[in-house]
């Protein structure tokens, strides 16, 4: 935290100012700017600044640059800035929490306070994590060590659901490992990116951490320009698979964290009344918009009837409003693409007569982007809202018999990002969770994440992974190096 208050000055923000780029340290207006909307009432937020493709050139040229002497630092010198970056942050904490509800939605007393705070502690504890060097021979003849060298250039590409924390779980851990930077949000939620670009520019070496706002054009460039080593991306797996395609011009390392459509399974022993709100939280936080979110709900038959009940009282409870009212759960879905989509899906529901007993019809008179929380009672295993991942607040309650044919119908998917089991016999659940071809399981529990935790997907969720020692290893190439004695 800064000392005193003079630091803290130092690095505050005015949040009124107009959005810039932040490019080689310097703040750049852009030729263009685009709407930037609040999706609670869909009105126009603010003007972000729409980068030129000249622009997009001049952050990775500064990226370049600046690589060679940030590289040379010592980890423990990294470490200091990254440091104060957080401190810096933390400075602004409180405009950055209001402003990613105004433009992402989610309620400002919850989700988007415990997603900055996260944020920040982030940066702080990442920036203590070290790669050692690791010694595989060391005889009186001959060493053989393994080093972890920095890439060059990384590009991250940020999603819209979580602005915040997706894009700091990219930035401390590519700056820490000694490379630089150049970040592009997502153009429906620029604004806190841009923000703390500019909380960056004031602590960090210019050209380190560069934030370029603007449309997919932008993306396509980094993906495929010659002088970015690694694009860590986060988003949808058709985008991904463009994103691997395009990089592949000069073999670029990629991480991709990409879509699922994630099981949780209820075996018949489970204590179910007691889970209730751990897994209505764990569907339906940030009204769903979210990677990891449960979105195939499997529930032994045996307890299917009364569990769907609890499920429903329970989420009776919760009420979907504008994130900045204090007595809002669940917050709009944040763009209106994402909108339309659940207006489709809906509508299949309702066209095929599934069993809705909960929610099941979008007002589309509102202003904004409202869905309420929905819950389809055991469609089929064919039907498109259990095969496709919804982003939103809907989930199907599924009920099964046989534990071999749930293990079955939780892997028949193309995603296997995260899963869950819960059991009395946790044994019996581990065995379940064995089972699962997901990236992370969770075992009576859900959703926990740490600093030293690797997370990343299996099949079409992506490759690669974020956070822990593997996480920090992305960021690097690795280098044997052998000495004769």
């Amino acid at each position: 935290m800064p000392t005193s208050q003079a630091a803290i000055e130092g690095v505050k923000l005015y949040f009124s100012k107009p959005y810039m780029l932040t490019i080689n340290g310097e703040l750049l207006s852009a030729p263009n700017t685009f709407d930037v909307f609040n999706p609670a009432d869909n009105t126009v937020l603010a003007h972000a600044p729409e980068a030129s493709a000249e622009q997009m050139e001049a952050a990775i040229q500064a990226a370049k640059k600046a690589f060679p002497s940030w590289a040379a630092l010592s980890w423990g010198k990294r470490c200091e800035y990254i440091t104060r970056y957080a401190d810096a942050l933390e400075a602004n904490k409180e405009d950055l929490i209001t402003l990613l509800t105004l433009e992402q939605g989610k309620p400002r007393h919850t989700m988007a306070t415990s997603e900055v705070e996260a944020s920040i502690y982030w940066v702080r504890e990442v920036a203590k994590r070290k790669i050692p060097v690791e010694v595989l021979e060391d005889t009186e003849q001959h060493t053989v060590e393994v080093h972890h060298t920095p890439l060059g250039v990384v590009g991250a590409i940020t999603p819209w659901n979580y602005p915040v924390l997706l894009g700091l779980w990219k930035v401390a851990p590519c700056l820490i490992t000694g490379n630089t930077m150049v970040l592009k949000p997502s153009p429906y939620t620029p604004l806190t990116s841009l923000r703390f670009g500019e909380i960056a520019q004031r602590v960090l070496p210019a050209g380190v951490l560069n934030v370029v706002s603007g449309g997919n054009e932008l993306g396509q460039i980094m993906t495929e320009h010659p002088d970015i080593a690694k694009i860590s991306f986060t988003g949808s797996t058709a985008t991904g698979k463009k994103v691997m395609a395009s990089g592949s011009s000069n073999l670029k390392r990629v991480t991709l964290e990409l879509g699922g459509n994630d099981a949780a399974i209820v075996l018949a022993d489970t204590d179910y009344k007691s889970i209730v709100p751990t897994l209505f939280w764990a569907a339906f936080g940030n009204s769903g918009q979210w990677c990891i979110a449960v979105k195939r709900l499997y529930v032994h038959s045996s307890i299917h009837a009364d569990f769907v009940r609890e499920f429903v009282a329970y989420a009776k409870t919760k009420k979907v409003g504008d994130g900045m009212n204090v007595g809002t759960d669940l917050g709009p879905i944040q763009n209106r693409m994402q909108y339309n989509k659940l207006v489709e899906l809906f509508d299949d529901v309702k066209n095929n007569d599934y069993r809705v007993p909960l929610g099941g019809t979008i007002d589309r008179t509102l202003a904004g982007n409202f869905v309420p929380v929905t819950i389809v009672d055991n469609p089929p295993e064919s039907s498109r809202i259990v095969q496709e991942e919804p982003f939103g607040p809907i989930l199907p309650i599924i009920a099964f018999d046989d534990v071999d044919d749930v293990v079955r119908r939780a892997n028949a998917s193309p995603f296997g990002l995260g899963g869950s089991v819960w059991g009395g016999d946790r044994d019996a659940a581990i065995a379940v969770a064995n089972r699962l071809e997901t990236g992370t399981v969770w075992v009576n529990e859900i959703h926990i994440h740490g600093i030293d935790i690797p997370f990343g997907g299996h099949k079409q969720s992506g490759m690669g992974v974020e956070n822990g020692h593997e996480g920090l290893c992305e960021f690097t190439n690795t280098k044997t190096l052998m000495l004769k004695k």
